[in-house]
């Protein structure tokens, strides 16, 4: 139970900007707890979410998203966004893998990573208008962060590190498939309340496996920068997604 907390304590000092001023054991354990607190990290942003959308729900619908989408991008301090970046200029250079790699780790970002940040945030603050202006019920705005985190967790225990180093292969050391499992015990909840939120995670599982086979193919295993990259872009794909399946229900004549 003590590992269980530290673990809980780990993973929101490692996810969001939220202080805890607290020094945790960095053990095999608290390591496996942390990751399997990954979705339940990903519930309380949602929360966070939800409680900023209600008490904008007078505001004009823009000005919600924004806020919404602001709030969002400050609990994680931008951590996974920088993951983003990072793959848009290795990719965007066109170089050999070894380059590739060397992009990286560079700390500077270049102008592949901005634009695909400007697009990213621009299409995520749209989505969040659309859904919004169609008053889909606030349950997607708990479920997505929680479903992307748990898409970064199936990631990096499915997919092998590229190098053995770096802090992804010091996580992947203490992780089996049992803690993908165990991660999603968090949204057992939500899933009885909500049953479509079972169509939402498979349709990040499907997210997850194609971003395996693109990450093997490109860079020959993945790093922390992919963990965080797939949950930027499942939460996105979830965002698709739902804006799809909501502007069915609205236009069809049929109205289901």
């Amino acid at each position: 139970m003590k590992d269980a907390l530290w673990g809980l304590v780990l993973a929101l000092q490692f996810l969001t900007r939220i202080p805890l001023p607290v020094a945790c054991p960095w053990t095999p354990e608290t390591r496996r707890w942390a990751v399997r607190s990954y979705p339940l990290v990903g519930l309380l942003i949602g929360g966070v979410l939800v409680l900023v959308a209600l008490l904008l729900q007078n505001a004009p619908v823009p000005i919600t998203a924004l806020a919404v989408l602001s709030v969002w991008v400050a609990l994680s301090g931008g951590l996974h966004l920088d993951g983003v970046m990072d793959i848009a200029d290795a990719l965007g250079s066109n170089q050999p893998l070894a380059r590739r790699w060397e992009i990286m780790k560079d700390s500077q970002v270049g102008s592949f990573g901005i634009l695909v940040l400007v697009f990213l945030l621009a299409w995520k603050g749209i989505l969040l208008w659309a859904l919004l202006h169609y008053q889909a019920p606030l349950w997607w705005l708990v479920a997505m962060p929680a479903l992307g985190r748990w898409a970064g967790v199936a990631l990096l225990v499915l997919t092998p590190c590229a190098q053995s180093q770096g802090l992804a292969w010091s996580w992947q050391q203490s992780l089996s498939g049992q803690d993908v499992a165990l991660a999603l015990l968090p949204m057992a909840l939500l899933a009885l309340l909500v049953p479509s939120t079972v169509l939402m995670l498979l349709a990040v599982a499907v997210f997850v496996m194609l971003m395996r086979g693109a990450m093997m193919r490109l860079f020959n295993g993945i790093n922390g920068d992919m963990v965080g990259a797939t949950i930027e872009g499942g939460e996105l794909w979830l965002l698709i997604l739902l804006w799809s399946w909501w502007q069915f229900v609205t236009v069809s004549p049929l109205g289901i």
